[in-house]
């Protein structure tokens, strides 16, 4: 009972497509790249907000925000 010939994923890759069709399977691979790829751009905006960079473009440290914020 060990690991999946070549030819054992050949024939659950064969039996899949007949199930599905290559039309839906087509439609499932470009939805999950989308998917995938809407996700790291999230990452990487989350990312560049949280940067040391972005608070010395404004100018501001953290300490001066919660002054500011305790002000009003």
């Amino acid at each position: 009972m060990g690991s999946f010939s070549p030819l054992h994923w050949l024939i659950v890759l064969v039996i899949v497509v007949l199930i599905f069709g290559t039309k839906k399977l087509k439609n499932v691979g470009h939805d999950l790249g989308s998917a995938i790829k809407g996700f790291k751009e999230g990452m990487n905006d989350g990312s560049s907000d949280k940067s040391p960079d972005a608070t010395q473009k404004s100018g501001q440290t953290i300490e001066g925000e919660i002054k500011e914020k305790s002000r009003s």
